[in-house]
């Protein structure tokens, strides 16, 4: 889902996570931390392993030998970084820069 650069990810959350089928566990970073959310992933049967932010008053555990996991996407989400046109998301039309992610996945895989 693509949104504006000035937009945050948990607004789209659920949305981009009910695309998919429910799993077992789903990794994320404290920007994900809401009460909201970890109940939305229970009724879906899934654990949230996501890092209780700072403020929280009460501090919840997570699967930290799962949430090491989460550095695989981090690492993909970092390559992309190196293709200026997606960095910089130059390209105004989407099905142009959703092309252009599909290209440089692509190499970066092939070149893995």
């Amino acid at each position: 889902m693509i949104t504006p650069g000035n937009v945050h990810d948990m607004k789209v959350a659920k949305a981009c996570i009910a695309a998919m089928p429910p799993s077992a566990e789903l990794v994320g970073d404290k920007g994900y931390d809401s009460n909201d959310l970890r109940a939305w992933l229970a009724s879906r049967g899934t654990t949230a392993v996501i890092p209780s932010k700072k403020n929280r008053k009460v501090q919840l555990d997570c699967d930290t030998a799962i949430y090491k996991q989460r550095n695989v996407v981090e690492r993909m989400f970092c390559r992309f970084k190196d293709w200026r046109r997606v960095a910089t998301r130059f390209d105004r039309n989407i099905k142009t820069f959703m092309a252009t992610i599909a290209i440089a996945a692509t190499v970066i895989w092939w070149l893995k």
